[in-house]
């Protein structure tokens, strides 16, 4: 009865519920994409191994490392393996049409990220072609890449035309598994240097280390600093966690100021629902003094008006979490570079779920007592 009665009070004025579902909508699909967003920025925290170090100079991540510290990180103790890669910082024919992209060591790069899931086919394949590269599965349907085509990267760092061959393509092993990057020979890169730029050459912008227990990182991270100490190039051993938790540090402002904005998108939407649920009742006052008269008392009352504002706002959740999803799809098209690991949380959609509850509790709360507080007799003489 009380469903009945709710959709014949929303449907008596169909624009005003209307503006209102969209209004909803709107704000829900608002508060989901903000959500999401924060969610991507921490990504690759999520991912992190505890059994992976990095290892970097000490005064700047910019500033590189020799590649000569490489055999002297392996003298330590709780050391498993080791890696390296550098920033490489191309971008294809456009400059809009950017990627992370790096130069690593190709014979132990993918022994430590077992994340990054690639044939034996094609990891061989990429072994045995100096110019070879791995891209993961979003970086090639982005730009419709298969294996065996030659991708030109602009360089920036390292200036000039790079070309190389498409020799997998990798997918990722967790659902957060960044898949829009692009890996290469380190070996090609420093050759290019020693002919162009000796200077620059045999210099990598981090070493990855692994651990043999998760335990051992801390005691790995001070022997590995200690054999640096005071020497030209000085390192940073930290867990792969904190060392991602730095670039998420660096926007700590930009992401307080998008959970301050959800919360103003929750208040807003309190506001439109509230406007709304006061006028309807304003408007039946009379019905609900003549519901008093009949003996129907304040339960059944706020029921009525409390569900009616429930409803609205539970349908109109339901609209802004169904756009959510293609909603992210356009933003991964244009932004998907930025933001690897783009899906819609559970938390992030709980929380929705359970803004639209509040709001639509919160919204029926002054009307309630509005009906329940104004005599019968007064009612029954209002209009409008």
């Amino acid at each position: 009865m009380l469903g009945k009665l709710w959709i014949r009070n929303a449907a008596r004025h169909p624009l005003r519920t209307a503006l209102t579902l969209v209004a909803v909508g709107v704000a829900i699909l608002a508060f989901g994409l903000l959500g999401t967003l924060v969610e991507a920025w921490h990504a690759g925290v999520s991912a992190a191994s505890a059994n992976r170090l990095v290892v970097r100079h000490a005064i700047s991540l910019t500033f590189s490392l020799p590649i000569a510290y490489r055999e002297r990180i392996r003298t330590v103790e709780a050391v498993r393996a080791i890696t390296h890669m550098s920033w490489f910082g191309g971008f294809f024919r456009e400059r809009k049409n950017f990627f992370a992209n790096f130069a690593v060591e190709a014979h132990s790069f993918f022994d430590l990220y077992p994340e990054y899931r690639l044939s034996e086919e094609e990891r061989l394949a990429f072994l045995r072609d100096r110019r070879g590269c791995v891209i993961g599965r979003g970086l090639a349907e982005r730009f419709g890449w298969r294996i065996g085509d030659a991708v030109p990267l602009q360089g920036t760092i390292y200036p000039g035309v790079w070309t190389f061959t498409v020799r997998g393509i990798y997918s990722g092993r967790d659902r957060g598994t960044d898949e829009k990057q692009f890996f290469f020979h380190w070996d090609l890169l420093n050759e290019r240097l020693k002919e162009r730029m000796p200077p620059r050459a045999n210099r990598v912008g981090i070493f990855v280390i692994e651990v043999h227990r998760a335990e051992e990182a801390p005691e790995a991270a001070i022997a590995v600093d200690a054999l640096f100490r005071s020497s030209p190039a000085e390192t940073r051993t930290e867990t792969e966690r904190a060392f991602q938790m730095g670039f998420v540090s660096m926007s700590a402002a930009i992401l307080s100021a998008i959970r301050v904005v959800s919360l103003v998108i929750v208040v807003i939407l309190l506001a439109v629902v509230s406007n709304t649920m006061i006028m309807s009742v304003r408007e039946r006052m009379r019905e609900y003094a003549v519901l008093r008269t009949l003996g129907f008392g304040p339960g059944f009352l706020a029921a009525l008006i409390g569900g009616e504002s429930l409803a609205l706002c539970a349908a109109g959740g339901v609209l802004g979490t169904a756009a959510l999803y293609p909603a992210l799809a356009l933003l991964e098209r244009g932004f998907g570079a930025y933001f690897p690991a783009v899906a819609p949380p559970a938390e992030t959609l709980l929380l929705g779920g359970l803004a639209c509850l509040g709001v639509g509790a919160l919204a029926a709360a002054v009307p309630i007592r509005a009906v329940l507080a104004t005599p019968i007799v007064a009612a029954l003489g209002r209009v409008g």
